[in-house]
């Protein structure tokens, strides 16, 4: 059957996968070099005239499209999970609040330059508060500029040198207004009695870029490119979604080892 003909006779949801996957352009229906300038002109035309009258079909082949690309990350952020385990849930490069010994482990990651992450303080406290069951990882992804990775790094330092101090440290850091950076990180920890110098001396430990650089092999592995981001499960939640919602996720996870039962 002719090229021409056939296409004709496709179908508009045959058409629209066509169009997303270039077989319009002749990589399926017949080969380029098989068409002379003619014929192309013809091809071209009917593809162009069918789009004038049904252009919701670019619509739909763009939907198509970017459902198989969800269905395709997904996929990649299972592997990912299973793959990172270790690292992601039991690193102990990670912070952990709350129950160390939990039966649900909550990852945040964060940078504390992040408004929402600032705003999603507040739900986490609460959660670690009311849920003593609850194990709670805490990773530095500044992915905000150079203040982030400043304030981060001092961060790690405080991990180092005086874990017991760490959480009053970021809450310090992550509740005061302004830019982060060292000297404000700096200032955050002098606030809840660690000494400065320590820091300072415990910045050039390579472990701190080390820490840094293990979070962001993390993130980009799942495909997390911004905060706040947790990991429950097998499940990435993206965003403030507020108390409610992380609460009732962990509680599906106890129930049927899902955020959603």
């Amino acid at each position: 059957m002719p090229p021409l003909t056939f296409l004709r006779r496709l179908g508009r949801g045959a058409i629209a996968t066509a169009l997303v996957f270039g077989l319009t352009a002749g990589a399926s229906l017949t080969p380029a070099s098989a068409l002379d300038d003619a014929q192309r002109q013809e091809f071209e035309g009917v593809i162009r005239d069918y789009l004038l009258k049904n252009p919701e079909v670019i619509q739909e082949a763009i939907m198509e499209l970017q459902k198989r690309q969800a269905a395709a990350e997904a996929g990649q952020r299972q592997k990912a999970l299973a793959e990172l385990k270790p690292l992601i849930f039991d690193s102990p490069r990670g912070v952990v609040v709350g129950n160390p010994k939990g039966d649900v482990t909550l990852v945040e990651f964060f940078d504390y330059n992040c408004g929402y992450c600032k705003r999603a303080l507040g739900d986490l406290v609460e959660l670690v508060k009311s849920d003593p069951k609850l194990k709670v990882v805490l990773k530095e992804f500044p992915v905000l500029g150079p203040g982030s990775v400043e304030a981060a790094r001092v961060a790690v330092a405080v991990r180092l040198t005086e874990p017991d101090k760490y959480y009053a440290f970021h809450q310090k850091l992550l509740s005061d207004r302004g830019q982060a950076n060292k000297a404000k990180a700096l200032e955050a920890a002098a606030d809840v009695g660690i000494d400065k110098a320590k820091l300072e001396k415990a910045l050039a430990n390579p472990e701190i870029d080390a820490s840094l650089q293990e979070s962001l092999q993390i993130a980009d592995a799942l495909g997390i490119d911004g905060t706040p981001s947790y990991v429950l499960g097998d499940s990435v939640i993206v965003g403030a979604v507020g108390h409610d919602q992380i609460r009732d996720a962990i509680q599906s996870m106890r129930s049927c080892g899902k955020t959603q039962c």
